[in-house]
């Protein structure tokens, strides 16, 4: 078995990487070691997300996919999630998660009689049913919040929009110039693929 800890944050603003001394002890405390890191700015909502992808391709059955909580893995909608927990499932991979007291039974080598696994594994599974769909519904109440203050300063005249990072988007230009995708665009950006694509309608139409 091996320990494969996934880090997520949504922009380059923030530190994915914060959570890692913590994965890494808790790993230990259950008496294994983290084998790899998988580190990455994008929006949880994202299906194409180069890391995740990079570390469902690398593991094998029987392999732990360590996170802080369920939303780091995904805020997706439900389509996306159950195309992302169907891929999971085929490699054979467990979750766990530090903030699902359930899902710490993968990181045992030795899990007890076969009946109690199983009746303890269907009971995870449901449970990161219920938080993956909690982590989705308060992003779009996030999102709702987002767009009724938008919607109130824009009718008081107050809103200004989110500044352009004027430095990440010419590296982004330099970048599509060199005839990089837009997925490793984005890896060696630091940003989601959203913004490059953003970038490239804006390249496009000027053009």
């Amino acid at each position: 078995m091996f320990i494969r800890s996934y880090l997520r944050a949504s922009t380059i603003e923030q530190d994915a990487s914060r959570a890692n001394d913590t994965l890494e002890q808790f790993a230990l405390d259950h008496g294994q070691r983290i084998a790899n890191t998988y580190v990455e700015n994008a929006s949880g909502t994202e299906a194409n997300r180069p890391e995740l992808l990079r570390l469902l391709k690398d593991a094998r059955r029987g392999d732990v996919l360590l996170v802080e909580s369920i939303d780091r893995l995904s805020r997706m909608e439900e389509p996306d999630w159950r195309t992302l927990k169907a891929t999971i499932n085929s490699k054979g991979v467990y979750i766990v998660a530090l903030d699902l007291p359930t899902s710490h039974l993968a990181m045992k080598v030795t899990q007890g009689d076969e009946f109690t696994s199983r009746m303890l594994g269907a009971i995870n599974d449901m449970m990161i049913e219920v938080m993956a769909a909690v982590a989705r519904k308060h992003y779009q109440q996030l999102r709702e919040r987002q767009a009724q203050g938008i919607a109130k300063a824009k009718s008081s005249g107050a809103y200004k929009g989110r500044p352009i990072d004027a430095d990440l988007h010419a590296r982004i230009r330099e970048l599509l110039a060199a005839n990089l995708g837009v997925r490793a665009t984005a890896r060696h950006a630091g940003c989601s693929t959203t913004t490059v694509l953003k970038v490239r309608d804006q390249v496009q139409q000027i053009s």
